[in-house]
């Protein structure tokens, strides 16, 4: 029997190399899209709405969790001046993964996957451990997926051009210098 899986993706360009392989080979997946570091509120709604026609192209199910940015500020707040891969995203990337396995528990899912580190400007190896720290803490299994490597780069360079899909060019959780958005 073929696992369920959650698949948690950050934007649309990060992810559609996974999706359509994933689709592709048959997989039972579904993809959830829980950021609320993105900032600000309309960036957020852009991302979304992107991710959102890249799961419809593909035929899978798309979910939309909460969009709780205070509460990521809350979780972030003095770490406003960490380098990209540093404490900040340590703590963003755990806040995602556990809600999004607590999610995938209550709802049918046998395991959580992610495209978190799917940029050249993560960490890979963080994201994973921050990952393995959630699945500890909800008994929820975490499935690695490598989204650089084997071609997958390659196509996903290919299917941002083809899709002419919005490519941000920052992660989300730009600097807040007080504002609230």
């Amino acid at each position: 029997m073929k696992q369920k899986i959650l698949l948690l993706s950050c934007c649309a360009p990060c992810s559609c190399a996974v999706i359509k392989t994933l689709a592709e080979e048959g997989a039972d997946f579904s993809v959830v899209f829980y950021n609320p570091n993105i900032r600000p509120e309309a960036e957020y709604a852009k991302r979304m709405n992107e991710n959102r026609r890249v799961c419809a192209q593909y035929n899978v199910p798309f979910i939309e969790l909460e969009y709780d940015n205070e509460r990521w500020c809350a979780l972030t707040g003095g770490l406003e001046n960490e380098p990209e891969r540093g404490r900040r995203c340590d703590i963003c990337f755990y806040m995602r993964l556990k809600r999004v396995m607590e999610y995938a528990a209550v709802n049918g899912f046998d395991a959580v996957a992610s495209v978190l580190g799917v940029s050249r400007y993560k960490n890979l190896a963080q994201v994973n451990r921050m990952a393995y720290k959630a699945s500890e803490e909800t008994g929820v299994p975490y499935l690695e997926i490598e989204g650089r490597k084997g071609g997958m780069q390659e196509l996903r360079s290919r299917l941002i051009k083809e899709l002419r899909l919005y490519n941000q060019d920052y992660c989300g959780c730009k600097p807040r210098n007080g504002d609230s958005q």
